[in-house]
């Protein structure tokens, strides 16, 4: 008759020391679990910076709206084809910071303008539709921008930024 080894069958000691290992090892995982996720930044920190999906469905032509990205106010307005035509054939030389309509929006998105809603005088934030050419007005120092944000008149150095941005679709656009 032969005797088994204690290698053939494992032992009340084997199982311990294995049983023994897996409870050691979740107990560090656990432990060190807090630790590792205070190192990702917190929602709030996320959102601030993340890109934004802005429905343009609902705006009519004609009107803006007001989102916040990474905590500016963003115009977006469906203009007019009026609008789009003044901004086209405005000259070069009568704007003090000179860009083209076409620089300020994508192509074939033309009726689309999309720019951060602060001045760039004293970052006060301009009204929509207003002032001499039905643009935006800054109440503040009565800076003058046009329907492509384009500073005409006023204190303000350069025109409203264009913030980077891509249409998905032809109803969505995504900021950031």
């Amino acid at each position: 008759m032969t005797t088994a080894s204690s290698a053939d069958h494992p032992t009340r000691r084997d199982f311990l020391f294995v049983a023994t290992g897996a409870v050691a090892g979740v107990g560090a995982a656990l432990t060190a679990w807090p630790f590792i996720s205070q190192m990702n930044p917190d929602a709030s920190t996320i959102a601030a910076g993340a890109p934004i999906e802005v429905d343009l469905a609902p705006i009519a032509e004609g009107q803006d709206i007001k989102v916040f990205w990474r905590g500016k106010p963003i115009y977006i307005s469906h203009r007019t084809k009026k609008q789009v035509e003044e901004a086209k054939n405005t000259p070069l030389k009568d704007l003090p910071d000179p860009q083209t309509d076409e620089q300020r929006t994508k192509p074939g998105h033309e009726q689309w303008l999309v720019v951060v809603g602060i001045c760039t005088h004293l970052g006060c934030i301009p009204i929509a539709h207003e002032g001499s050419y039905d643009g935006f007005f800054c109440p503040c120092h009565g800076s003058v921008y046009d329907t492509s944000g384009r500073i005409r008149q006023g204190p303000a150095p350069t025109n409203l930024p264009v913030p980077p941005y891509s249409f998905l679709s032809d109803t969505k656009i995504q900021i950031g």
